[in-house]
Order: structure tokens, then sequence, then C-alpha cells
């Protein structure tokens, strides 16, 4: 697939990018992604994938747009106020690369439909903030054989990581186990900094942008840790969970 000449012009500082180039940028225009969620970890990961070039964005969330996401939700203006989330980010997306198809699915992310929305795609970003949804992600994924980069925010901490048991490593379900009783620390009832949700988007995103391009070194099986308040940074290590129902710890045999 030949670029364009405004692709020439759009793209021109990936291009020039070693270890992405020509055949890097024509791998994301070729791409399909699912986001999960367009809150405060899917706005900047959904911004950053449309200006990018990634072909085709799929985006499933149910919500709508409240006042208190603007503090931190980018995507969104004071004026989309009660307007469907997905809708205003297709607008959104479409105005900033129309490169990019967005497919919508205005709806909840649940067990029950997860298998059919990640069927389609090459892989998956996962920015929702309950843990039945991020492992019905993860589990979907599994079954599938699709590549998940999780994040998560709460307070002033976040986390990033990348989970493909098919090629190497545990998934998600093998890092949280069972989902808890509760979803006790999620950002409306804890609060969360909102550039916190810029920070952790666009790291997402940018391993997505990696992972399509074939570029650098994916956090595969390993989770960064971000504490925005001390600005300390660590990465460590998951081990595949060999009793894990969704993965069975299949990726401890590859990683072997």
């Amino acid at each position: 697939m030949a670029l364009t000449d405004d692709q020439l012009d759009r793209y021109a500082r990936h291009l020039v990018l070693h270890d992405v180039g020509g055949p890097g940028q024509r791998r994301l225009l070729a791409a399909r992604v699912l986001v999960v969620g367009a809150g405060g970890l899917g706005a900047p990961v959904l911004a950053y994938l449309a200006a990018a070039g990634i072909g085709c964005l799929h985006l499933i969330d149910d919500d709508r747009v409240d006042l208190s996401n603007l503090q931190r939700q980018v995507l969104f203006a004071t004026d989309d106020i009660g307007r469907a989330k997905g809708q205003v980010a297709a607008e959104r997306l479409a105005a900033l690369n129309p490169d990019v198809r967005v497919v919508v699915h205005e709806r909840r992310l649940t067990a029950d439909n997860a298998a059919d929305l990640v069927a389609p795609v090459d892989l998956v970003v996962d920015g929702s903030d309950t843990f039945a949804t991020r492992l019905a992600v993860s589990d979907a994924c599994v079954a599938a054989g699709r590549p998940l980069v999780s994040a998560a925010i709460a307070r002033f901490e976040g986390q990033v990581g990348v989970f493909a048991p098919a090629l190497a490593g545990p998934c998600y379900r093998c890092f949280v186990g069972a989902a808890p009783e509760s979803d006790r620390d999620r950002c409306a009832e804890v609060g969360v900094m909102g550039a916190l949700a810029g920070l952790l988007g666009s790291w997402a995103a940018l391993e997505a942008i990696k992972w399509v391009a074939g570029a650098g070194e994916p956090l595969l099986g390993r989770l960064m840790l971000v504490d925005a308040l001390t600005n300390r940074t660590r990465t460590v290590a998951i081990a595949p969970d060999p009793a894990c129902p969704a993965c069975g710890g299949q990726g401890a045999a590859r990683t072997a």
C-alpha cells in the first residue's frame, strides 16, 4: 500500500523514525484496534491512535458526557454534556484524521458480548474502570489470541502493561486473579488527578503503536507502575499462573 502525498506529510515524523518508517506506518494504517472506554484513559488513547493513523478504531462506551468528566476526559467540551461519548469521540477523531474509520459500539462490554467485540480486531486497549470489565476483556483476548494493552489509574497512581499469553507471559487474570467483591478504588470514589489520565493513556497508546508498528520492546509480561506524587516509576515482571482458568499459564512454556 503506497502512501499518498498527504499521508507522507501527515506521518512524516513517523516515517523518519528508523524503528517505524514506511513499513511500520503502513501496518498502522492497516490495523484494527478496539478501545474499551472513552473516559479518562480512553480519551488520550483514542486521540493518539487516531493521530498515529490506526486504520480502524472500534470504540465501546455506553456513557454520556457529564460535567464531572471534563476534568480529565480531553475529547469532550462543555457543549457536549448530555451527548453520547461514542458519538462525540467519533466526531473529534474524524476531524483529527480522516484516514481513520471509527466504529462506535454504544453499549457496555460484558462477558456475554466481549468475544464478538474482540474478534474483528488485531489488538485491544482497555481503559475501563471495573475489574469485571477488565477480566471480561482479558478472557476474550486470551480466547481470540489477541494482545491486550491494559491501563488503570486512581488517585495519583497508575499502571500499564501488555498481555499476550499466546506469545509469552501471563494474561491479565494471571495478574489479578478473580474479580474483587467491590471496585473500591474507582475514580468516582477515591478521586484521580486529571493529568495522570493523560500520562497513562498516552503510555497505553504508545504501547499499542509500538506493537502494531513492530517498534522497540513492548511491556510484554511486565507492568509499569507510576506514582505521580513522588515522581517514581518501576517495572515489575508478572509470572504466568499455571492454575489460571483463562490461559492456563500457556505463556510460561513459550517464555521458557
